[in-house]
């Protein structure tokens, strides 16, 4: 289960690092949770103009609908199939509820075919009703998960979807409680206050092997939409700030063909409002 190397037969296969797919069950998605995509390829739906660079073109592929909110409280749910989702890196898991509803949900590690979960709300957790057991693949509010509960798909507001940790091998770890907020170590080593009636699911998002993975070719990129960048140092003087001079060049500070500094200088304007609830930046950095 995860990635498999392909054998040096030819120059596109030398140095890939592909999927295996062994986790997915299933290969059509299910037809009533689904809609077909639009690409927009690179251009704006106003005027049709180019504004991302690069784009365009790849395969056909229909948009799936996840539940991210995790919302349907104390009803079962059965793991039908797993499948594979175009549109992120994660794997999904396709759920049929006992009262006959299915949902797309995000595939955490360690959740198999047949397996049960469920969610609980807030509204239905503080009236004392019973929480579901803390394993893979349960929803509840990080109030009702223990201190060093793994968990993903987290919300930042509550009732609004979780945000944090969706892609695939990412994980938040439930550090402490402080009166109404939680404590969360991030993927990225920020540490952060969620409040406690925020949801999450158990468990790490699966296919964690997902960061080994090597294209091998130009023509896999194709497929999913990127089409071949030139560099601004490979350009005249004319074309870009990059180009010209003589012989090979590292290039000068990061500009777009445009002359807009692209790294190195801030973009945030003043204080944000969620600077308060950030207790630590992300490795290396100082304490807020």
């Amino acid at each position: 289960m995860g990635v498999r190397k392909l054998k040096p037969v030819t120059n596109g296969q030398r140095h890939a690092i592909l999927y295996d797919f062994k986790e997915i069950t299933k290969k059509e998605p299910e037809k009533s949770l689904t809609i077909y995509w639009h690409r927009a390829k690179g251009r704006s739906r106003q005027q049709g103009k180019i504004t991302a660079r690069s784009r365009g073109g790849g395969h056909k592929k229909k948009y799936r609908f996840i539940d991210f909110k995790r919302d349907k409280s104390l009803v079962p749910a059965k793991v039908v199939a797993i499948e594979y989702d175009p549109f992120r890196s994660a794997r999904i898991a396709l759920l049929h509820y006992a009262d006959g509803e299915k949902r797309y949900i995000l595939w955490p590690e360690g959740l198999e075919v047949g397996a049960t979960v469920m969610s609980i709300s807030y509204q239905d957790a503080e009236l004392g009703k019973e929480l579901p057991e803390i394993k893979v693949g349960n929803a509840m509010p990080l109030k009702y998960i223990p201190v060093g509960t793994i968990v993903h798909n987290v919300e930042l507001h509550p009732g609004k979807g979780g945000q944090l940790a969706r892609a695939a091998g990412m994980s938040v770890q439930i550090l402490g409680k402080v009166d109404d907020y939680v404590q969360l170590r991030l993927p990225s080593g920020e540490i952060r206050l969620v409040h406690q009636r925020c949801m999450a699911t158990i468990g790490a998002v699966g296919l964690a092997e997902h960061e080994l993975v090597k294209y091998g070719k130009a023509g896999r990129y194709r497929w999913l939409g990127w089409r071949p960048h030139t560099r601004g140092t490979a350009m005249n003087p004319v074309d870009h700030p990059h180009g010209g001079g003589e012989g090979k060049t590292k290039g000068k500070h990061p500009e777009s063909p445009w002359g807009w500094k692209t790294k190195g200088y801030k973009t945030r304007r003043g204080k944000k409002y969620s600077d308060k609830f950030i207790i630590s930046r992300r490795k290396g950095g100082a304490q807020v």
